[in-house]
This record gives structure tokens, C-alpha cells and sequence, in this order.
């Protein structure tokens, strides 16, 4: 056993073990980090001190002949000591390695390895680590990072000195280059952190290698030692070092809380960690948002802060656009009045000027937009400055409006403008109402953005749309049509959340009459406002509804083209809804919401076009398909038969079934005879998912029975579609996951079939056997943020209920409720399965069986409850067994 771990024994590693765990638990129960980091590392600095002042190895190595010192690398030679992160050091030796110094190594490393600490050490000469440092670049930065601990001193001053002629020249311009590449490479990796949902605080962009990269370059630029000099050599003025500090205070303590949960160094923050964290860091609720809400707000604050201060940091340094280092010419070139590029920077010509010409605080970002180049430093130290010279006059000048349409409109994806003036605070000088979404997180795991950077975002996506290069013909061209519409659409993209500024539901409406005020107080006209207002007001009534509602049913249609009014308002509202679901992430937005949102668009096109007569249309559309069928029938006896199979298909499947569909589930009719179901299943076109077309005998209970043997045989119900022939057979098309074991899916297909036989004839009870199941290993986070709610709905469809469930998934969800359905006598005519990640939810139009609404006060009061009580009841971890009962 080491002397530093004996039990008992006073030595330095015992000492700083104890010291260590008193400074950990102060942590715990401060739930701040304001000197922990240089405390930590000063344990640790007090530990390498002692071991080398009794040291029994030391003196035999003959430290004259053999000088040495312990160098501290990485985030220990930067004073970044975090709970769990790894001890680097140097061994460093003036000439030759003696083989004494694995003693050495073995005195001052191993108690610490007993202790649990990662050490990481190597062990050269100076000439060693000259040479392995213009080699490796990894070597190169941990040497930039090194700090002197114990021995001798002028060894460290001697390896800085070797390393400073590699260091200048074409070689510095490399490796800021090669450092600059792998940045890129790992923002691409890991993501820009100060939006994601799970951002990583070390890799991703905003993360804290940003930071070290900036030490870096400067190390190799000037001759920096402590991070202070990037104030003393003037790469940021006070203000911004202050707040960089604030930024690294913050983001180092969320890591040392993350440490501590995941007792190892970790540097994701996973959905399971962010609520934890929020409240051992002290975040309350308040203001309509959750603790993990404002601690996120605050968190992706702190990041953008980082990644900012990165991008600006490097446009000064040279590196304005890509790889090539700019050269060092001084010569300001004017481009607009008052405003100059400097080393493909904008800058203002003078700071004085902007006093008696405020609108050169637009001016600039106008510029930025129409050059595509980024702003300099000192021009975001004025904005940030002047900021306060755009008041009330300001923004009711015309001009102003005309400067700010024109950077709305600008495609510059290069330049982010308005991300620009979002950070400079011009933005929320200029419509004070978004302060009051900047930084403000939706714990929903949807939403990528904070509220106003997914607003920004929404107006990119909707250029993108019209841009030459779309691959979004429909959209393209929608948006080129539009003329001067766009710039209402554009502000509609801007102001579209901004009613979720205040606390409470109903952020649409609230937000129309937000964008109202803002408008008019900037000089537009009632029409324009209006315009923009019912863009905010119903930005969300074509995704709702071609999510939720029978986009097959023609009163569907016909309720949203009397809610729209006229062919350009539709266009525009199908382009910001499109826009808003790409800006809110790829759990908003598929190729299935793409697809059902463009047919909703072309229904309601089609309506608006020719006006509320769209049943004539849709009688020559089935007589335009009938005469496809019997022209691809291969014989007379087969139109005969095709001819008569017509009349026994309900309008709406005739309606919207392709015509080669119709006569493939034909066959399937014709397979089923006198059995009780039969049913094929065929890959989807990506291969991702299974699609079931089951034709049985239609029953009570059949929806019900099919989503039960489903869920005992973990297909998860993607999507369903139910028709009901008039000669009382169902045909139903489910799109379900595939079976986890692909090896042997036929084997599982044909299982589920056999359970689908035994529970239609009686023989298997699907409740009890569903409960029977082990329960599921969880991989997913559950934003259990929302209560589940029962929503029945008898007025927006004259012949049918429609009851929607909004609930958080669980094994058995669908069986459950349709089960409910079934045993209170209802039937289901149409099913709509849509999951926001957060919450399911589950739409069905029905009808009891007689042919009726579930429309009497206690038919919806009985089965409102029955649902909500078995949610509840999942909830808590106690599902109850299914009761009888009838509506």
C-alpha cells in the first residue's frame, strides 16, 4: 500500500483528500462555484509542493546534474479545476530523462490514483516537448496552457522561450489555422450548444473550448500569460472580460453540478440533469416559467455570450471569413456615409457621428446585410453604447421602418443580421417588446430555440424558402408571388411568438394584439397591422389542424378557407407555418407534417379558387377514378366486378384512396372470405416503418382490439386510417414501427397475427395480457411539464364527436382509450395519432352505434371522466383494470 493512502497516516494526500471533501460538500450546499475552481486547484498545487519538498526521491537524483520541474497542462495549468476533471502534468527535465524519475512519477502520481483522480503525465526534456509540439498540435496547446508548480523554475522559462520561434511567422498562421479547422470540426460534431436541448458546455459552440481556442491564439499572437492580458492587450475591453467572466463563472459551476451527478467528468447536459441542476443552483418559478426554464434561459445566455464573443474575437484577430489571415492593412475603405470596412470589418468612421446621426445604428447592419460582412469589435462596443439613442422618436420614423424592412428582407445567411442585432441589444431597443422573449426557454423538448432567436430564425427559414437555390419549389414559388406581401410575412415571422413573452395560455392571441401596437407605434397603417396580426393570430391553424383533423373530410377544408378568407393569406399562412415548424426542429418537422400540410394547403387552395361548390369537384374526382379502374381491369368480368365493388365504398374512401389502392384492398376483400380478418404488411418507401392494411368484419371494438395486439407486440401506432364499407366491412391502414429483431420479422408478424385472431374470437383477454408485460426500459426523457387533458368537441364537425386525449405516452395508451371508447358504445370513424415529443395526442371522430353524436351533458361527463381517471391512474403508477359501462 502507498504511503499516501495509508489509513490514518498524515501525509499531503491525505491532507488534500480531506481538504478536497470539505470544499466539495461546501460546494453542494452553496450550490455555487464563485472560487472553486482556484481552490480546487490550489489543493492540488499545495499537494505537487509538498510531495517535492519531502521528497525522498528528489535528492537522489542528483538535482543539480538532473533538474527538473512539474509543469501543470491543460485545465489544470489554466487554474480550471472542476470536480472530476483530470490532473495533466509535465515532467519536464533539462536534457536527459534519468531512470530514477519513474520514482519520482510513482511518489507524487499513485496516492493521487488511489485517491480516484484521472492523472494523466508525461514525462520529457525540453527539447522533447519543442520538438513533439510542432509536431502535434494537442501537445502544442497543452504546452500554451502550462504552469509552473514546483522545481526549477527557470526550466519552465527556458521551454517557453524554445517554443516562442515556432510561434511566429507563416507557422503561427498555420496553427491558428489548424485550430480554427478543428473548431469547425467539432462545432460540427457537437452542435452549437447555446441552443441545443442537450448542450455539451466543453465542445459545442458556446462551450467553453470557444474560450480556450481565444486563449490560444492570442498565447500565439501576444505574448499573453494569464487570461487578464486578453483585456491588458486589448483583444476585449473591461466590460467584455467582466462578462466573459460572468459567462465562464456560470457555465463552470452547471459543470461542477454535473460532475457531481454523474460522479465522473461529464460534460453533457442531459434533459434527466437540467431540472436537478436548476434547483440545487437555487431557480425558482416565476414570471409563467419553470426553474429549468429560467436556468436554461440563463444558461444559453451565458453560451451565445461565449460564441459571440469567439466569432468577434477571430474577425479581429484576422480571420473575418474562413482560413486566410487577413492582411494587416490599415486603409479604411468607406462603403455607405459614416461607415467604413477595416480588414473586411465594418466599423463606424465616427463614434461622435452617431450623436447627431442616430440612424447610423441601422445603417450598419444594412451594410452587413448588402456586403455580407460581419461587424468589428469596436463597432459592436459602440452599439452596445449608443444603444439608447433608439427611443420612442427613433422608432416612428419613417425612415427607420424603411432601413429595418430593407435588413428584414435582406438574404444575407452569411452575415445573421438580426442575431447581430438581437446581440448588440439594438433589437430590443428597436421593439422593446422582445425582451421579453430573449433567452426565454420552453421546456418541451420541441423547441430548439430560445423563444426570440427561433422567432430570427423563422424569418431566415422564410428567405430561405424564396431564395433562388429552394428545394421547395411550391414554397419558392408561393414566396415569389407574394410581392410586396413579404414584408407582412416577414413581420409576421418576427412577432409570430411574441405573445409568449407573458405568462399563461392563448400566446396567439395575446401576440396579435402585441404585434399591433408595435406596428402602429413604428407608423404602419390598419391594414398592414391587420395583416400581420391574423398571420400572429392563427399561426398555428394549419399545422393544428392537418395534425389533429380529418384533412380528408371536406367540411375540414371548407372550415379553414372561411377562416382565411382569400388565396394570398392562405399562402402566406401555409409559408410561416412551414417556416415556424423547420425553425422549431426536426421533432416539429418530417415528411409527414410536410405532407399533410402541403395537401391541407392544396385543399383549402382549391376552395378559395373556385369557391364553397367543392362536392361537384369531388363527384367528378370519383367518377374520374372509377373510369381509371375499369380501364386497367384485365377482362369484362373484372369491370363488372370492379364496377359493382364501387357502389359498396363510402364517398370519402373513394375520395381520397388512389385508385391502385382501391383495387389492391379489393383482393384483400376477396382473400378475407368467411374469415375474421386478413392483412398485409409492407415496408414504408424509407424503410423506417410498417405498413398494416387489415380488412375484417367490422365490429364494436375492432379499433380497439387491432392497437391492443399492437402494443403487446411493441408496434407503436405512427398512424391510422379507418374506412367503414357500406357493406359493414372495415379497412383499415395503420403505419406502425417496425418489430425491434428485423432477423426474424415475418416470425413476429406472424405472431401478432395469431393474437389478432384470439382476441377477435374471444379467446385472449389483450387488457390482462398487456399489464402481464415487463415494463419497457425508458431511453427517453419525459417533459412531464403539461397535466393530460380530455377535450370533446361537439361543435366543429356537424356529424361527428371528436374527442382529442393529450397525454404523456405510455405502453398500452391507444388500447386504453379506445377500449374505453368501445365499452361506452361508441365508434371510431377516424383517428389521428400525432406525438409532439412532450405529449400524445390522440384525435378520434366518432359516433355512437346508432349513428349518433355523444352529444347529451352526461355522455360526455361519463366519458371525459373514465379517460381522465385511467390517465391519472397511469399516471400514478397504479393502471386499474378496465370497467364495463355504457353512454
Amino acid at each position: 500500500m502507498n504511503a499516501g493512502t495509508t489509513t490514518g497516516i498524515d501525509t499531503p494526500a491525505t491532507r488534500m483528500r480531506t481538504a478536497r471533501e470539505r470544499l466539495i460538500a461546501d460546494f453542494s450546499a452553496q450550490g455555487k462555484a464563485f472560487d472553486f475552481l482556484s481552490r480546487h486547484t490550489a489543493l492540488l498545487d499545495d499537494y505537487f509542493i509538498s510531495c517535492f519538498e519531502g521528497s525522498r526521491v528528489g535528492p537522489k537524483m542528483n538535482f543539480h546534474k538532473h533538474p527538473f520541474a512539474v509543469i501543470a497542462l491543460g485545465g489544470y495549468g489554466r487554474q480550471e479545476m472542476c470536480i472530476h476533471s483530470d490532473i495533466d502534468l509535465l515532467f519536464l527535465f533539462k536534457k536527459q530523462v534519468p531512470p530514477a524519475a519513474e520514482a519520482l512519477i510513482r511518489e507524487m502520481v499513485y496516492p493521487l490514483w488511489d485517491l480516484g483522480f484521472e492523472v494523466g503525465h508525461a514525462t520529457r526534456s525540453v527539447k522533447e516537448c519543442v520538438t513533439l509540439a510542432g509536431q502535434d498540435l494537442d501537445v502544442l496547446t497543452s504546452l500554451l496552457d502550462a504552469r509552473f508548480l514546483c522545481g526549477m523554475l527557470p526550466l519552465h522559462t527556458q521551454l517557453r522561450e524554445r517554443l516562442a520561434p515556432g510561434l511566429s511567422g507563416r507557422r503561427a498562421r498555420n496553427v491558428i489555422a489548424a485550430l480554427i479547422q478543428g473548431n469547425q470540426e467539432r462545432h460540427r460534431k457537437f452542435g452549437d450548444s447555446s441552443y441545443l436541448l442537450e448542450p455539451n458546455l466543453k465542445e459545442g459552440v458556446g462551450g467553453l473550448r470557444d474560450y480556450h481556442s481565444m486563449l490560444w491564439i492570442a498565447r500565439i499572437i501576444s505574448p499573453i500569460i494569464s487570461p487578464r492580458d486578453l483585456e491588458y492587450y486589448g483583444y476585449l475591453s473591461h466590460d467584455e472580460y467582466a462578462d466573459l467572466n460572468r459567462a465562464l463563472a456560470f457555465i463552470w459551476t452547471v459543470r461542477n453540478h454535473l460532475h457531481g451527478l454523474a460522479g465522473r467528468k461529464f460534460d453533457q447536459l442531459y434533459l434527466d440533469h437540467q431540472e436537478v441542476i436548476a434547483t440545487a443552483m437555487g431557480f425558482k418559478t416565476a414570471g409563467g416559467q419553470m426553474a429549468v426554464e429560467r436556468f436554461l434561459g440563463r444558461l444559453h445566455s451565458e453560451m451565445e455570450y461565449i460564441r459571440h464573443t469567439n466569432r468577434a474575437f477571430l474577425a479581429e484577430a484576422g480571420y473575418a471569413r474562413g482560413y486566410r489571415f487577413a492582411r494587416k492593412t490599415r486603409v479604411r475603405q468607406p462603403v455607405a456615409p459614416g461607415i467604413e470596412v477595416d480588414r473586411n470589418l465594418l466599423t463606424f468612421a465616427s463614434p461622435e457621428a452617431i450623436l447627431s446621426r442616430p440612424h447610423l445604428l441601422l445603417d450598419i447592419f444594412e451594410q452587413s446585410a448588402r456586403l455580407h460582412l460581419p461587424l468589428g469589435l469596436e463597432a459592436r462596443r459602440i452599439l452596445r453604447e449608443f444603444a439608447f439613442l433608439v427611443d420612442k422618436p427613433f422608432r416612428s420614423d419613417p425612415a427607420v421602418t424603411k432601413a429595418f424592412e430593407r435588413i428584414l428582407a435582406a438574404w444575407a445567411p452569411d452575415a445573421g443580421v438580426l442575431n447581430e442585432m438581437l446581440h448588440t441589444g439594438v433589437l430590443e431597443r428597436l421593439i422593446p417588446k422582445m425582451k421579453t422573449i430573449i433567452d426565454r426557454i420552453q421546456f418541451d423538448g420541441y423547441h430548439l430555440f430560445p423563444i426570440a432567436r427561433h422567432s430570427i430564425q423563422t424569418v431566415e427559414r422564410l428567405k430561405a424558402l424564396g431564395a433562388k437555390e429552394s428545394d421547395a419549389p411550391l414554397c419558392a414559388r408561393l414566396y415569389r408571388e407574394l410581392g410586396r406581401r413579404k414584408t407582412i410575412l416577414l413581420w409576421a415571422g418576427l412577432l409570430h411568438d411574441i405573445g409568449k413573452g407573458e405568462a399563461g395560455g392563448g400566446h396567439s392571441e395575446r401576440g396579435a394584439k402585441i404585434a399591433e401596437t408595435i406596428l402602429s407605434g413604428m407608423g404602419y397603417g390598419p391594414e398592414f397591422t391587420g395583416a400581420v396580426a391574423f398571420l400572429v393570430k392563427e399561426h398555428l391553424l394549419l399545422a393544428k389542424t392537418a395534425t389533429r383533423r380529418d384533412i380528408n373530410s371536406e367540411e375540414t377544408a371548407l372550415a379553414c378557407a372561411r377562416r382565411i378568407g382569400d388565396e394570398k393569406t392562405l399562402s402566406m399562412l401555409y409559408l410561416l407555418t412551414v417556416a415556424d415548424s423547420m425553425a422549431t426542429g426536426p421533432k416539429a418537422w418530417n415528411d409527414w407534417t410536410a405532407s399533410v400540410l402541403r395537401d391541407l394547403f392544396l385543399k383549402v387552395l382549391k376552395i378559395l379558387e373556385k369557391g364553397e361548390l367543392a362536392s361537384r369537384k369531388a363527384l367528378a374526382t370519383v367518377e374520374t377514378k372509377t373510369r381509371e379502374l375499369l380501364d386497367i381491369a384485365a377482362s369484362a368480368e373484372e369491370k363488372t366486378a370492379l364496377a359493382a365493388h364501387m357502389e359498396i365504398l363510402p364517398p370519402r374512401y373513394c375520395l381520397y384512396v388512389p385508385a391502385l389502392n382501391i383495387r389492391a384492398h379489393m383482393d384483400l376483400y376477396r382473400r378475407l372470405g368467411h374469415g375474421d380478418f386478413v392483412w398485409t404488411v409492407a415496408s414504408t418507401a424509407n424503410g423506417t416503418a410498417r405498413t398494416v392494411t387489415i380488412c375484417a368484419k367490422d365490429r364494436p371494438g375492432l379499433f380497439s382490439k387491432i392497437a391492443g395486439v399492437f402494443t403487446l407486440n411493441s408496434l407503436d401506432i405512427l398512424e391510422a386510417e379507418i374506412y367503414t364499407w357500406k357493406n359493414g366491412i372495415a379497412l383499415d391502414v395503420f403505419t406502425v414501427s417496425p418489430p425491434a429483431d428485423r432477423i426474424y420479422e415475418h416470425q413476429q408478424w406472424e405472431k401478432a397475427a395469431s393474437h389478432l385472431q384470439a382476441a377477435l374470437s374471444g379467446d385472449l383477454d389483450l387488457a390482462g395480457a398487456i399489464a402481464a408485460r415487463p415494463a419497457p426500459l425508458r431511453t427517453e426523457k419525459t417533459f412531464a411539464t403539461r397535466p393530460h387533458r380530455v377535450k370533446i368537441d361537439n361543435e366543429e364537425s356537424s356529424f361527428f364527436t371528436i374527442v382529442e386525449v393529450f397525454a404523456y405516452d405510455f405502453p398500452g395508451l391507444l388500447f386504453s382509450i379506445t377500449d374505453i371508447l368501445f365499452q361506452c358504445g361508441i365508434d371510431i370513424w377516424v383517428a389521428k395519432i400525432a406525438t409532439k415529443v412532450d405529449q400524445v395526442i390522440d384525435i378520434f371522430y366518432v359516433r355512437t352505434l346508432e349513428g349518433e353524436k355523444v352529444d347529451t351533458p352526461e355522455a360526455v361527463d361519463r366519458l371525459q371522466t373514465m379517460i381522465e381517471t385511467m390517465l391519472e391512474r397511469h399516471e400514478a403508477g397504479n393502471p386499474a383494470p378496465s370497467q364495463t359501462a355504457t353512454v
